[in-house]
């Protein structure tokens, strides 16, 4: 008998471009340590089909492998849940903390049918072929995490979602909580702060991303608010868009996906092999070029080394590719000045340095002087626009201290930059009007 946490099979819903309402386009099969899919008849004889995503799941017939290296299509592997929410289940499941002793395997089906149905992406995971259930566990509205103090003082319940992320969060342990939020015309991922933050995670990610968007970068809009005395950064949701029927869903891919790779070869993610990627594959590829080159950067100078290829991603409409907005730039605590970003730079490169980054220059269309020039750019950005960013996520002057020189523009940041003396004095004049 199958349990609770080893399914075998799962039917995968499609939400079509344009359209408010899925159709099963497929099942999902556990054979040995794989995972096989098959598409139905009567999602191929559609006229409006689109492949899930062409270079792993050809819209034919038949069953379909995963490629060599991979034990299940990576772009189904894209609407598994992350960290935070396969510790919820896990928890939901087994009612233990995923490190406990004794915890059962779980297979990637169950993660898939146990996680909310407003998954990113464009993708649900259903034990039926017939009916669609949503499953709603993971959502709260705007107004109830506003409220949510009140709720608690009131001995109201919260949203599963909520509680989860606001009392539950230290409980779980790991990842960062967080939650879907709907509002009116808008959702929303809201990532809370935990107890066990040494500084403000929250607000740390937030500053990035505003400052991200002041240079000029395609960035997801972020707000910062309160719930429950805790910080909670929210994300607009780009791959919703509102329509007069509902909402429709952009399908998307990661960089893990578009680069053929999964979670055990992360590690040889790189921004040049995406770069030829976008070459071939992408719509308007100097433009996207020139854009991920200056996330690259950006990245660097503000301290998010965690820019691993799960937090690149692009839209799929069935036949080419388009960079999202970014996200998930967040700066990481940093000791020391020595860093290396998680995807490789330029060949086996991975140092966290503007000199990385002018290695690679030409891989993205560029001239070193104009890698140059939009890195100067982005160095003056950042020191015009700190304070106020600063002022507008009420950080404190401690935290404040801890992020200028540290995480952002760190001195480690110039390390090996010979013979491009314009652009260290710009990196110097800029640190010290930011940290003061």
């Amino acid at each position: 008998m199958t349990s609770k946490t080893d399914a075998t099979e799962a039917f995968v819903w499609i939400w079509l471009p344009g359209e408010t309402e899925p159709v099963v386009a497929g099942r999902l099969t556990q054979d040995g340590d794989r995972l096989l899919f098959t598409y139905g008849a009567s999602y191929r004889d559609r006229k409006n089909a689109i492949p899930i995503y062409e270079p792993e799941l050809p819209l034919q017939r038949g069953t379909i492998a995963p490629k060599p290296g991979l034990t299940m299509p990576s772009c189904i592997r894209d609407g598994s849940p992350d960290a935070w929410g396969r510790r919820v289940i896990i928890n939901r499941l087994t009612g233990a903390k995923p490190d406990a002793a004794g915890i059962p395997d779980i297979s990637e089906i169950t993660y898939l049918l146990q996680s909310g149905s407003d998954r990113i992406g464009a993708l649900d995971f259903q034990t039926s072929s017939k009916d669609y259930v949503p499953r709603l566990a993971a959502e709260a509205s705007f107004e109830e995490l506003l409220e949510a103090a009140e709720r608690i003082e009131k001995g109201l319940p919260l949203t599963p979602a909520l509680d989860q992320a606001l009392n539950h969060g230290t409980s779980i342990g790991g990842a960062r909580p967080k939650a879907l939020i709907d509002g009116e015309d808008r959702k929303y991922i809201a990532k809370f702060s935990s107890s066990t933050d040494t500084h403000s995670v929250v607000k740390a990610e937030f500053i990035a991303m505003r400052l991200a968007a002041a240079c000029g970068l395609h960035a997801a809009q972020v707000s910062i608010t309160q719930a429950a005395g805790k910080d909670v950064l929210l994300i607009e949701r780009f791959d919703r868009e509102q329509a007069a029927q509902g909402w429709t869903r952009r399908a998307m891919v990661s960089g893990l996906t578009m680069l053929g790779l999964d979670e055990m070869m992360a590690r040889y993610a790189s921004y040049e092999d995406l770069a030829e990627l976008i070459r071939h594959r992408f719509t308007d590829p100097d433009e996207t070029l020139k854009e991920l080159y200056g996330r690259l950067c950006f990245n660097i100078l503000c301290g998010n080394t965690d820019d691993h290829a799960r937090n690149h991603a692009a839209f799929w409409d069935g036949k080419a590719l388009r960079l999202t907005p970014a996200y998930d730039i967040c700066p990481q605590n940093r000791a020391g000045g020595e860093a290396s970003q998680a995807m490789l730079i330029k060949g086996v490169a991975r140092a966290s340095t503007i000199a990385t980054c002018l290695e690679a220059a030409p891989d993205f269309h560029l001239t070193k002087d104009e890698a140059a020039s939009l890195i100067e750019t982005q160095i003056a950005t950042l020191a015009e626009t700190w304070q106020s960013v600063c002022d507008e996520a009420a950080l404190s002057p401690v935290d404040q201290k801890l992020f200028a020189g540290r995480q952002f523009l760190n001195p480690y940041c110039v390390e090996g930059l010979e013979g491009h003396g314009a652009l260290k004095d710009a990196f110097d004049v800029g640190r010290s009007v930011m940290v003061g």
